[in-house]
């Protein structure tokens, strides 16, 4: 695709076709729909090739490799017709040894080699634009080099050579378009490096271990492609891990930085996940497959930028809806041009080059590449630094956040807990109600079925052999577990309100109860998260509301506000509660949500911006709109400064491409510019775009 206009055409087609969800990117020349069941593909990539445009697969560099003509590529393209444009350009030399090359019937047959080459491209896809009924910006520069070219030829065969010899200007076109196309790709290729990195990283070897006949133990190479759920594989010091895995032997340290962003090296040890993609630093580690290929860690993290880079912010609608009535426009701006000139200068000729350099200079590119080359930038450095962007939206939305609300466990603090004391209730003085085994026995058993942090940690320290059996066991989402066992017993697990009704005491973390009777409770202390106190000091220095929000008791959680500085704390907040206080925080100003549970995703939702973390239950991930990927807060920072700088990049992108086409056509419409210049000035306007974007992966946001 060359332009906007390409893309639009591209969507339109398939839109006929009966896709949904539509989304194409100029920038990447990427194209994702959902389809209906029986749609079948291959019509679809004839109807495209008949629209002029090449269908290749996922991975385009095996697709391309080798496959191009000798005049496949626009560098190609260009290096061929450079000594014909040159040749053509000599006579404007003032040395007579160099007016031989004057010759009409000379320049004809040194112009037909670059206007074949550039109508076989240009012209081409003009027509099949026409055919479509949306004419692109080839049709733009097809009839600016063939008005060149006619009017010479005109000139030529008339007899009268002097008056009207533009070959020159014709090839001067169709070259240095070509080479601005040239400068174009190179320029987009360069604001989506960092994904191409993590692309490059997943083809890797990996070290099988397999079994002979008699037992013994076998390695052997197989290319990652191969590997299979399940198989077992040797990873050693310095090799980049194949995919992702869980050790089952061997103490290692791991440079995940390809996927977090953090380059100090973690330790892994048995039972731990690596991820493929990390690096091991140091030791050696026996590791069973868990994910291969589309399901790894990695691939969903390529998959996630892919697909939102295909996303339209807000701000380019503008942009969208001009592109797409730019060429038209441009016709009637060149046709006015011509007709304006010829009565004014009372000259047919000039006129026609002015209208010609109107034709060429303007450009939709521009306007077409502003968004995606900032998106794909700003995507790239946010994946490079663990930080994922769901939403394209939300790039836009980072500019206007005035509060950022937090939950508590999990969020602020590490989720790490340990038990630090519980008690048995008594049934008469002296008497408990249950043996201190038997408590341990049913709270254990009850939270093995919870994904929460304090669960996790009771089943942890007190799990057994022997746990209790259940008929039926549920979460109660923000209260707590509840399960039946096989004598009709209805035991709870959760907040007072919940299990503990009857204590007196109601300061402590977790109760356990029967048929509606207190059987005791359960303390458990948590240890805040070591960036958190530097992220909100970071954040109310430059003015953000800070905000506590959850399900914990009032006193630990104005502790913990206290300790780490947050303006405001909501405690004792039901899922339903935090969804309406959200909402509240956000009518009053756009607001920040940040939580890693289940009973986080309802607030998430509701919040302007949601962020999760990237152990977060599933569904937390699933709702939040950014996810935080190297286990921490450290780099929320950065996805509020990147989503700030690359709306920040997007306008000052729109901006230039806007002036561009404002100031260029009519300084080419007055005859300031010649349509060679013109040409050249339009390739380069991409390039300006792709370099204030690339920028963006470099410059401070925070």
């Amino acid at each position: 695709m060359d332009c906007a206009s390409c893309a639009r055409t591209v969507h339109s087609y398939l839109e006929k076709q009966g896709l949904h969800q539509v989304q194409v990117n100029f920038a990447t020349g990427e194209v994702q729909f959902e389809k209906p069941g029986d749609t079948r593909e291959e019509p679809i990539r004839q109807g495209l090739a008949s629209l002029g445009y090449q269908v290749l697969d996922r991975d385009r560099t095996a697709q391309t490799s080798g496959k191009a003509g000798w005049l496949g590529t626009h560098l190609r393209r260009f290096l061929f017709c450079l000594p014909f444009t040159a040749i053509l350009l000599l006579p404007m030399i003032p040395l007579e040894g160099l007016q031989v090359l004057a010759d009409n019937r000379l320049q004809l047959l040194l112009c037909l080699p670059v206007y074949g080459t550039g109508m076989a491209f240009f012209g081409r896809s003009a027509l099949r634009s026409l055919r479509a009924g949306l004419p692109n910006m080839n049709v733009l520069i097809a009839l600016g080099a063939t008005a060149a070219f006619a009017y010479s030829l005109y000139g030529t065969l008339s007899g009268q050579p002097a008056a009207y010899r533009f070959y020159e200007t014709s090839a001067s076109i169709i070259t240095l378009v070509f080479f601005g196309h040239f400068l174009e790709e190179l320029a987009v290729r360069s604001t989506r490096r960092a994904l191409e990195d993590l692309v490059r990283a997943q083809p890797v070897m990996a070290n099988m271990i397999a079994f002979d006949d008699q037992h013994q133990e076998q390695i052997f190479p197989v290319e990652s492609a191969h590997l299979r759920t399940g198989d077992l594989i040797l990873v050693r010091a310095g090799e980049q891990v194949p995919a992702d895995g869980k050790i089952l032997w061997g103490e290692v340290t791991v440079n995940e930085s390809i996927l977090t962003g953090e380059s100090v090296p973690v330790a892994r040890k048995a039972k731990d996940l690596l991820l493929g993609g990390s690096v091991l630093v140091s030791g050696t580690a026996r590791v069973q497959v868990t994910a291969v290929g589309e399901q790894t860690v990695l691939s969903g993290i390529i998959r996630l930028v892919r697909q939102v880079e295909g996303q339209k912010p807000p701000v380019q609608r503008l942009a969208d809806r001009i592109s797409a009535v730019f060429v038209p426009v441009v016709l009637g701006l060149a046709a006015m041009t011509l007709a304006a000139n010829w009565l004014v200068l009372g000259s047919f000729t000039p006129a026609l080059l002015r209208a010609v350099a109107v034709l060429v200079i303007a450009c939709p590119c521009a306007m077409g590449l502003a968004t995606p080359a900032a998106v794909a930038v700003g995507l790239g450095r946010g994946a490079r630094n663990g930080v994922l962007f769901r939403q394209a939206a939300s790039l836009e939305l980072f500019r206007d956040i005035r509060q950022v609300v937090f939950d508590k466990t999990g969020t602020l603090t590490t989720g790490r807990f340990r038990i630090t004391h519980y008690q048995v209730l008594e049934e008469s003085p002296g008497v408990p109600v249950m043996e201190e085994a038997a408590f341990r026995q049913i709270a254990a058993s009850l939270e093995k079925y919870s994904a929460h942090p304090v669960a996790a940690c009771i089943h942890t320290e007190w799990k057994t052999r022997e746990l209790a059996a259940w008929s039926r066991v549920e979460e109660i989402r923000g209260a707590g577990m509840q399960a039946t066992d096989r004598q009709g017993n209805i035991y709870r697990a959760g907040s007072y309100a919940f299990a503990g009704e009857g204590i007196p005491d109601n300061g402590h973390r977790v109760y356990l109860s029967r048929n509606g009777r207190p059987l005791g409770w359960i303390d458990v202390a948590d240890e805040i998260r070591p960036e958190a106190p530097a992220v909100v000091a970071w954040l109310r220095a430059r003015g953000l509301h800070t905000v506590l929000l959850s399900g914990d008791r009032p006193e630990p959680c104005r502790q913990l506000a206290s300790r780490l500085g947050i303006d405001e704390v909501f405690a004792g907040q039901s899922p339903e509660q935090k969804m309406t206080k959200v909402a509240e925080l956000r009518a009053a100003a756009p607001t920040l949500m940040v939580g890693d549970g289940i009973n986080d995703a309802p607030a998430l939702a509701c919040a302007t911006i949601g962020m999760s973390l990237s152990e977060a239950s599933q569904l937390a991930v699933q709702t939040a709109q950014v996810v935080l990927m190297n286990q921490g807060l450290r780099q929320l920072p950065l996805a509020l400064g990147l989503g700030r700088h690359t709306y920040r990049t997007i306008r000052q992108n729109l901006f230039w491409a806007f002036a561009y086409n404002i100031i260029a056509i009519p300084v080419a419409a007055l005859g300031w510019l010649s349509p060679g210049l013109g040409a050249l000035a339009m390739g380069f306007s991409d390039v300006v775009l792709a370099i204030n974007s690339v920028r963006l992966s470099v410059k401070r946001v925070i």
